[in-house]
């Protein structure tokens, strides 16, 4: 027998959920056949079978949570005749007797385990005080010995299962004494066809895109400064680039010009692009700029980003733009093409919406959303007229931006936008 683990998937991912398993037990596989496809943050990754032999176990089925390390599949392989033993099904492990007491620890331990050293961010304290956990009782997943959000979230629903069991019984028991003794005066309730309720386990990328929304609203004080831009010079802009672009086989959309234009503003007010190490209580101000471009896929919002958005030019920025956009929407893009990013630039009028409020991607400090570019009725040069006006909604972290400085963020971009000639000078 030999067992395969779940391995290390780079940049600090400590558990990976099981998406499909392209193999079953008793099924004979081949070394770098793929046999499993695990989805790490917002990346799919499809893993190849290290061994000749056959599969006798499947450890952790489809949708469940795997840490690394975990033991995802056991192999028959072949034996030393070079046959391959015919599949034994291995056995689970049982689970621990929990109503067995568990083994008292001895004095020196007791003060060991007392005087231990509690590694953990503030933001996992703050949620461990909002929970009521105390962090010393907390047993750390991490080989480090760090404490993280998950484990305290774990610790907390497993006191929560525990208390709650007493209770349950007993009023499972009340209920059916209950029951018993008014039953001549209860009347029969019919349940109405299609009237139950339907339920799904929440997984993959919604269950990822539920985890990073919940943790940056809890964590992050979020404000939102809004403005409206008149965009009848980036469409004419637009209008007279589309030709010089078509020659190149580049399709040109008001997002690469939005994107354009936010880059010098970005330069201008560099704690946007900017984000807090909140175990250190330090601003970092990010060198590069990594732009983060918010794309709708069938199962949800995911995030492609521009690497180095600054040293391309427009055409190079429209190019990989529809590069990403389109490995987004089919799930190809690697780990590294979905995170990094130091701002994000959400078009949420492409989604079809007028505007809309964003929330922070972190451990960024702050995000744009443009909405939709439509005509309205406004006052230009003391005569109402029609318009191209475009939303915007700057939502920012409030512990390192306050109102002002948003404010003149969005009053910069909203003078490019409106003036956008400048980028004839550097992007061709």
């Amino acid at each position: 027998m030999q067992e395969f683990k779940l391995p290390d998937l780079g940049e600090g991912m400590e558990e990976a959920e099981i998406r499909r398993w392209l193999v079953g037990p008793g099924d004979a596989i081949k070394t770098d056949q793929l046999m499993v496809q695990v989805e790490t943050d917002k990346a799919l990754v499809e893993i190849p079978s290290p061994v000749t032999g056959r599969v006798a176990d499947i450890r952790v089925p489809e949708g469940q949570v795997a840490k690394k390390g975990a033991v995802l599949i056991v192999f028959e392989t072949a034996s030393h005749n070079g046959t391959v033993a015919p599949a034994k099904r291995a056995h689970p492990v049982p689970s621990a007797d929990l109503t067995s007491a568990p083994p008292v620890p001895s004095e020196p331990e007791k003060a060991a385990t007392a005087k231990r050293r509690v590694l953990a961010a503030p933001a996992v304290r703050k949620l461990a005080f909002e929970l009521g956990v105390n962090l010393e009782q907390v047993q750390p997943s991490n080989a480090n010995g760090r404490v993280s959000i998950e484990d305290v979230r774990a610790y907390a629903e497993e006191a929560r299962t525990f208390a709650s069991a007493p209770a349950r019984s007993s009023m499972a028991a009340s209920e059916q004494q209950s029951s018993v003794i008014s039953q001549p005066q209860q009347r029969s309730v019919l349940a109405v066809p299609g009237s139950e309720d339907k339920r799904e386990p929440l997984t993959g990328l919604r269950k990822r895109i539920a985890e990073h929304m919940e943790y940056a609203w809890r964590t992050i004080p979020h404000a939102t400064a809004f403005d409206e831009v008149d965009g009848s010079g980036l469409v004419a802009l637009r209008r007279a680039l589309l030709p010089v672009a078509e020659k190149r086989g580049v399709r040109l959309t008001y997002m690469p010009l939005l994107l354009k234009l936010l880059l010098p503003v970005l330069k201008e007010f560099p704690i946007f692009n900017a984000s807090l190490d909140e175990e250190r209580r330090e601003i970092i101000y990010k060198q590069a700029y990594h732009i983060g471009v918010a794309t709708a896929a069938p199962e949800g919002l995911l995030v492609p980003v521009l690497r180095d958005a600054d040293r391309l030019t427009l055409l190079g920025i429209a190019s990989e733009l529809e590069r990403l956009v389109e490995g987004a929407r089919k799930r190809s893009l690697s780990r590294a093409e979905l995170t990094g990013s130091t701002f994000t630039l959400n078009n949420v009028g492409s989604f079809g919406g007028a505007s809309g409020t964003p929330i922070i991607n972190h451990p960024e400090v702050a995000i744009l959303a443009v909405g939709k570019l439509q005509e309205k009725a406004v006052v230009h040069e003391g005569q109402i007229v029609a318009r191209p006006m475009m939303p915007l909604a700057l939502s920012f972290d409030h512990r390192l931006i306050d109102g002002a400085r948003a404010g003149a963020f969005l009053a910069r971009f909203k003078e490019l936008v409106e003036n956008p000639q400048q980028l004839l000078l550097d992007m061709l």
